[in-house]
């Protein structure tokens, strides 16, 4: 079963929290604190490999969960970390979060870290000093990324077959390479998108043959708009149109206009056309549909073929071979382009050195923000009351305390850092 879209819940592994522990051993007084720190969080890891092309696994398996960081231990023991969780998914498969595209995964053994485990938290041997010698508090684990990935499959391939049903697309496709689709003398045999791997002289060219498009194909109408993002990454297009069609050039008027309505990069992508089925064809009945072919579209190069007499094949899959390379090397020299041109200027003053912060009034309370601060109160176990000390302390460091106060908070104001909330002042 194909399918190329899902979701899926992505949880990361939680960091481990560290410990409080002091150490006590026989001939040795008031020994120091030696709670260990905790483990870092698991990964979730997408790898891209070849050797699938459906993301139907995920249909059955919606939950991604990686392996939580251990506690930290006595003796300075820092928890072991979790285990990343790598998950293998097709090649061309794209990865959005909350709609923003995250990864897009295009070549075999690629790997994008899609959530970061949660770092662990230090254990009160880490907070020794001259002034507190007994320190008796830890910090927690903090929470692995967690959140809904959306998954969606676009196959890569050189060449994309586009064209009415039944225009001889799968036969095509079977002829030149081993691909095996589903052949029949009616409307819609293929249903899902195929890959063809067509080997020509001393290479060979990578073809995707997606269902059957129709008159409204890029508004929803039959196949068209769930199969068309398969091809969004081909390098060139073949119209394929069989000759015997009352209208060829008003057939591939129409599949124009609909590539058009879908993608406009789509549509500027060079194209091919063959005339489909053209064998025991009289040759002026032939010269006639691709004159007429080559009216309304006279920058695309027109060839005839039959899939079942395999005139022509060798010629087109030469043709198509050549123009999947001069567009690839196009697109080299644009990405080359683009990397030239925007080259940032490193200067000192774009160095961020202030931890940037605010404090909002929010109803009877007040609101920190800031990613330092807010990663300072995640780790804090508020059930510690030296671990809460420790974090106004902190905001004391970094000014935040003095713009509370400048805003009207007093002792016992409650201020709220992330989901946590406490006192200005201990109570």
């Amino acid at each position: 079963m194909f399918v190329d879209t899902a979701k899926v819940l992505v949880q990361a592994g939680k960091g481990g929290d560290g410990a409080v522990s002091f150490r006590r051993e026989i001939y040795i007084d008031k020994g120091g604190p030696d709670g260990g720190d905790g483990g870092k969080g698991g990964a979730v890891v997408f790898r891209a490999t070849e050797n699938l092309n459906t993301l139907i696994d995920f249909r059955y398996k919606p939950e991604l969960k990686a392996e939580n960081g251990m506690a930290g231990s006595k003796r300075n023991k820092r928890g072991k970390s979790g285990e990343d969780l790598v998950v293998k998914v097709p090649m061309g498969t794209i990865v959005r979060r909350d709609g923003e595209v995250i990864a897009d995964l295009i070549e075999d053994g690629q790997e994008v870290v899609i959530a970061k485990g949660g770092d662990g938290g230090f254990g009160n041997a880490h907070f020794k000093s001259s002034t507190r010698q007994t320190p008796r508090m830890a910090e927690l684990g903090e929470p692995g990324d967690a959140f809904e990935a959306e998954l969606e499959l676009k196959l890569l391939a050189d060449v994309g077959l586009v064209g009415f049903p039944n225009a001889g697309k799968s036969t095509f496709l079977s002829v030149v390479s081993n691909a095996k689709p589903e052949i029949a003398n009616y409307e819609f045999t293929t249903l899902t998108p195929n890959l063809g791997v067509a080997d020509i002289d001393d290479g060979s060219i990578l073809i995707a043959d997606i269902p059957g498009l129709i008159e409204g194909a890029s508004e929803g109408k039959g196949l068209g708009d769930q199969f068309l993002r398969h091809i969004e990454r081909t390098a060139v297009l073949l119209h394929l149109i069989d000759i015997y069609s009352d209208n060829p050039a008003e057939k591939y008027q129409t599949i124009r206009q609909e590539l058009e309505k879908y993608s406009s990069e789509l549509a500027e992508r060079p194209e091919v056309i063959a005339l489909t089925k053209c064998e025991g064809l009289d040759d002026e009945i032939v010269a006639m549909q691709a004159t007429a072919l080559q009216r309304v579209a006279p920058n695309a190069q027109v060839l005839t073929i039959s899939s079942q007499t395999h005139q022509g094949i060798k010629e087109l899959l030469r043709l198509l071979r050549h123009e999947v390379e001069a567009y690839r090397q196009r697109e080299v020299a644009e990405i080359d382009e683009e990397i030239t041109e925007g080259l940032p200027v490193i200067s000192l003053e774009s160095e961020n050195i202030v931890e940037e912060w605010s404090v909002a009034k929010e109803n009877e309370a007040y609101r920190v923000t800031g990613s330092k601060i807010e990663k300072f109160a995640r780790r804090t176990n508020f059930d510690q009351f030296e671990g809460v000390n420790r974090l106004r302390d902190i905001m004391r460091k970094l000014g935040i305390t003095h713009e509370l106060i400048r805003q009207g908070a007093v002792g016992d104001s409650l201020v709220r850092i992330g989901d946590t909330e406490f006192t200005l002042v201990e109570q």
